[in-house]
């Protein structure tokens, strides 16, 4: 598989973990201690590391640090936005739209160099 591919990939496993455990607790542990949803969390939060450095290894053979970073945020508005509508049941947003926009600006400006 292409490396950019990979990186992709990696990368949203590593994002779906990362929101899990930068957000669920805030649905499922929002009745215990702040220590305990941390520490959930922190464990989520282990298995987002271990695809997101191999990610950023592989992409990081292909492409810069800034196009890395480009990627991850738009792979983290990616899952983000179907995260917080289908499982916290948070309203759907056209800012959602707007900041996506923006995003694919961010894409182009850092992407721009290889595509001409």
């Amino acid at each position: 598989m292409h490396p950019v591919l990979l990186s992709i990939a990696l990368l949203t496993c590593s994002n779906v973990f990362m929101t899990f455990a930068w957000y669920a607790h805030l649905k499922e542990l929002n009745n215990k201690p702040w220590i305990i949803a941390a520490l959930v969390s922190w464990g989520i939060a282990l298995l987002e590391y271990l695809f997101q450095v191999p990610a950023n290894r592989i992409g990081y053979s292909v492409l810069s640090v800034g196009q890395l970073k480009i990627i991850q945020e738009v792979i983290t508005l990616s899952v983000f936005v179907p995260f917080s509508v289908m499982y916290l049941k948070e309203p759907l947003k056209l800012d959602y739209l707007w900041a996506g926009l923006c995003l694919l600006g961010a894409v182009y400006f850092m992407f721009r160099d290889r595509l001409g």
